[in-house]
């Protein structure tokens, strides 16, 4: 009896052992499959990091709607350029008035605002002191000079007329300039504008002129010294406004002419 009861355990531990080891089997066979089922979940939750980027693209729209906005506030510049160059013209022409009557070296800031209607820190905004004014209406005198120059000579495409062109372009700004006045009632201030804009006028006559000098060169076969001309043109220039030649100026530019095919005639190097 003994015996019968010691075997009874064995057959039940063994089934114990079977079942725990069914059980183990189960757990390892599930285990791959209970290992793969987290890679799609792990891969639905990397899913989500797209959604920024559509939000991106969404906002993209946005910005770009802002730049109408950009294109608005930069026209604004152009509107206030466009005022300041009307005030800085009405500054420059005023106080070109005040040197002629007065010379410049009485010209002062408070007459400038007050003939020019506007007040100290509108004229401060432009220019930083008298000198200033000063440097800046010379520069606007000399391209004013340049660019009536190169006006008054577009339209000539022939050689021969655009000669012509500056010959008559030379004689209205004589006839008209005010060069002789302000050499009168400013004299320092006069000769060191003409010595600034000299040879840089200098080299606008060889521009213009570079047409009529490459004709008179096939023509004649010769070789000019360009920049020579537009020295001795420039100085026929300054020498009408200190000494004018009145009257008889129209009959001095066409001795002008004539010195110009004179030496045409001959052969000037280069060097």
């Amino acid at each position: 009896m003994e015996q019968t009861q010691a075997r009874v355990p064995a057959p039940a531990a063994k089934a114990a052992r079977t079942t725990k080891a069914a059980k183990a089997t189960k757990a390892t066979k599930a285990s791959p499959v209970a290992a793969a089922r987290p890679a799609p979940a792990r891969a639905k939750s990397a899913a989500p990091p797209p959604a920024p980027v559509e939000k991106a693209k969404k906002a993209a729209p946005v910005e770009k709607a802002k730049k109408p906005a950009t294109v608005r506030t930069s026209s604004a510049p152009v509107k206030l350029n466009k005022r300041s160059s009307d005030t800085i013209a009405r500054i420059l022409a005023t106080t070109e008035e005040i040197i002629l009557q007065s010379g410049a070296e009485r010209i002062s800031i408070l007459d400038v605002c007050s003939d020019s209607g506007i007040s100290r820190g509108t004229f401060y905004r432009y220019f930083s002191s008298q000198d200033d004014l000063l440097d800046a209406f010379s520069r606007h005198k000399r391209d004013q000079f340049h660019a009536r120059l190169i006006e008054a000579t577009a339209a000539s495409q022939d050689p021969d007329e655009r000669f012509q062109a500056v010959l008559g372009f030379i004689d209205d700004y004589l006839e008209r300039s005010r060069a002789r006045r302000l050499l009168l009632v400013a004299p320092e201030y006069a000769t060191r504008w003409f010595q600034r804009i000299f040879h840089d006028s200098v080299h606008r006559f060889q521009d213009v002129l570079a047409p009529v000098f490459d004709a008179w060169e096939e023509r004649r076969g010769i070789v000019l010294d360009r920049e020579l001309i537009g020295e001795l043109i420039v100085r026929f220039i300054l020498s009408d406004v200190l000494v004018p030649s009145g009257a008889d100026r129209r009959n001095l530019m066409r001795r002008m002419e004539r010195f110009v095919v004179m030496l045409l005639s001959g052969r000037v190097a280069r060097r």
